[in-house]
This record gives C-alpha cells, structure tokens and sequence, in this order.
C-alpha cells in the first residue's frame, strides 16, 4: 500500500463530517471533503430558518479538523473502476477510499400540483426560498403545512407562535413515531398554538393549487401558503454512478457500512442502506454511522477486518416553538416508549439537543476517535438472522 492514502467523503452533513473528522487520526490519510456549500446546515433548525430566529447555519472551521481540506462542488459521477470523482465544475479527483454521505432532500410529492405550488422544506435553499415568502404573506393568510413528521410539527408549530393561521395536514396519524402519551402532550401544545390539525386516513393530499389544498375525503382547504414536509428522498448518485441501490436510492452495504459493489467505497447516514435494514433517516444515526463509516475505512488501511455497525437510539425530540417542546424516550431499536418530557423542560431539552449536536462534530474535530456511541440493539440482530434464513428459501424459488 501507498505511503499516504486519499480518502474522500461526499457530502459535508451530520455523518460526512464526523467521519471526515475521525478520519483524521492517521497522519498518513489525506481527507478531503466534498460539499455543495460553504457552510455546514443545521436541518433541525431549517425550520428555526423559516420562522426568522436563525439562520441553521455553522461554519465549518468550527467543526471540522484542521487537517480535512474542504472543496466546494458538487460530484456529478462516481468511477468506482477508475477510483475517482467528476465534479459539476468539471474537474476531477482521485481516491483510494470514498465515503458516501450525501445525505438526503426533498422527495418527488407525487401528487398534482405540489411541485409547482407547494414549498417543500429539506434543505437550506428550500427553507431561504420559503422565509421570504412566509415574511411577505399577512399575518392572517392560510398556511397549510403537509406532513406530520418532526419537520411538518416543528415548522407549524414555529410558524403559529409567530401568530400565523396554520392547519397542519397530516395525511394520516400525527407524529407516527410518537408513544399516544407523546402524542397527546404534542397535539395539546399544537392546539394551545392555535394550530388546526387535520388527521386520519381522509387527510392524506390529492391535489395542490395556487390557493387550496384538496384531501381524499373530498374536503379543500383555502391555503395561500403550502409547506410540504412529507418524505424525503436521497440523490440519485450511487444510482447513476452504476451502484447497487435500495428502493428509495440508498447505497446497500453490509453491515460495516461496505458497498456491496466495492469493498473502497463505504457509506454512512441517510444515504446508507446497511443489510438493506436502514435506520431511521435523520441526525441522531448520522453522527452515530459517520465515524463507524471511518473506522471501517481505517481498519481496511490498517488491513484489519472492519467491526459490524452498533447504533442506539435516545428517542426522539421536537421543539414546539421557542419555548416548548417534546422529548420522546425511546428503546435502543427505536421503538417509542410512554416516557416523555414535555412543556419548557422539553423545549430546554431540545435545545440542549441542537446544541450538543455541533458541539460532538466540533469535539470529534479535536479528539477524533475518543468519542463512543451506543450499543447495537438486539432486535437488529433478531431482523438480520431471520433474512439470513430467508435467503436460501428465496434463492431456492427463484431457481
């Protein structure tokens, strides 16, 4: 093996930088870091972004290492054969191991007229095109918000504080991660907002126009703003750059977060589909995933078999405007437990959340490699014996 080793990570988010940063540990790896933009998102804040009380933005000299070299553009291909990148300001650069971490955005709605009147809220731009728009709107016009994940919760609670006339349109049950306990607390604080909350089966979103919202059960809505938060894709790189692909787009890889395609290319957050048994998309696997994508890549400089992923998760968190907000407990297999914080000291909490999530980047920039995480929870271990065993039956029906 070459005396210095390139390692490349796409995409500067929760998972690229801290796998960007752990890298950093052999002074023989040359880190470089892919990223579209000069700053680094704080997506649990966009919502913050749209409501006028931040910006969601971090510099990157405060949370990555010294020794990461940041270059803004964006990979249009990857070369798995030939080891290297073409970029969209047509250069090109080299590897000897990638990190995929091109985390995820908005999804195509699927639904007539939403991409043409409805504002979609994945990403920093999609949240500085709809601030203007929400800024400019009276305080008494109808705004819709489509989805009841944390970003739809979050961005109608954020907007109805401010005194804006929000319905939240759930296409289905409010908060479906939440315990019925959360849940409650969560749609008695939305209620408390005078935000209107529009669940069940007949809610889900057939049609969007320029002032109205149409649902299943043939009820329209006036809407003069629509904020669509319901789902989210990932890009189509892996999928363009001839890479096996989950449904959804994400890049599939064992359980050491290796491409099943080629053992130099491995990948981490939102983008990862590990043993095609994803983790639930958002910061809380990334900054988890981001380093253990590293430690695969070092292990295999180091020519030492990689350690199977370990992820736990704490629960869930939301913020119900400035000054409330929700904190899901959860088991580590990310099932929702009847546990709770709610009112102040779970907006506190949230915050605390926010904070201390660029507070690990920053601290893993300094020590990398001191920082831990969770232990594997059993039930993935449970998923993954039983398609082990499932496999040879399907092999055996395809023959």
């Amino acid at each position: 093996m070459a005396e210095n080793t390139d390692v490349v990570v796409i995409g500067g988010g929760y998972a690229g930088v801290m796998a960007a940063n752990r890298l950093t540990q052999r002074d023989d790896v040359t880190v470089t870091l892919i990223n579209p933009r000069r700053t680094f998102v704080e997506r649990i804040r966009l919502h913050q972004l749209v409501g006028g009380s931040d910006d969601a933005v971090v510099d990157y000299a405060k949370i990555l290492a010294d020794g990461v070299r940041l270059t803004v553009d964006t990979v249009t291909r990857i070369d798995a054969a030939g080891r290297h990148l073409e970029l969209a300001s047509g250069g090109t650069v080299d590897y000897d191991y990638l990190v995929y971490a091109v985390g995820s955005g908005s999804a195509d709605p699927g639904v007539p007229g939403a991409a043409e009147h409805a504002y979609p809220l994945a990403d920093l731009e999609e949240a500085e095109r709809l601030r203007p728009v929400i800024a400019a709107a009276p305080v008494s016009a109808a705004v819709s918000v489509v989805g009841a994940g944390p970003a739809g919760i979050e961005t109608a609670a954020e907007l109805a504080e401010k005194g804006r006339t929000v319905t939240l349109v759930c296409g289905g049950v409010l908060g479906p991660y939440l315990h019925p306990r959360g849940r409650r607390a969560v749609a008695g604080r939305l209620a408390k907002l005078g935000v209107t909350v529009l669940d069940g089966p007949g809610t889900l979103v057939t049609e969007v126009t320029r002032d109205a919202v149409r649902l299943a059960d043939g009820r329209e809505l006036r809407s003069e703003v629509t904020v669509w938060t319901a789902g989210f894709g990932v890009p189509d790189l892996a999928a363009r750059s001839g890479l096996s692909t989950d449904a959804l787009g994400r890049l599939r890889t064992d359980e050491t977060l290796t491409s099943v395609d080629d053992p130099r290319i491995v990948a981490a957050g939102d983008s990862a589909a590990p043993s095609d048994l994803p983790f639930r998309q958002g910061c809380q696997s990334a900054v988890q995933l981001g380093p253990q994508a590293a430690e695969t890549v070092l292990s295999r400089i180091a020519e030492k078999p990689p350690t199977p992923i370990d992820v736990g998760f704490a629960g869930q968190c939301l913020s119900l405007g400035r000054r409330s907000g929700v904190f899901q407990f959860a088991r580590r297999n990310d099932m929702a437990i009847s546990l709770y914080l709610g009112g102040r000291l779970g907006g506190r909490v949230k915050e605390i959340v926010c904070r201390s999530t660029v507070w690990q980047l920053s601290y893993e920039a300094r020590k990398p490699g001191v920082r831990t995480w969770w232990s594997k929870d059993a039930k993935r271990g449970e998923l993954l014996r039983a398609k082990q065993r499932e496999a040879p039956d399907t092999a055996d029906r395809a023959a």
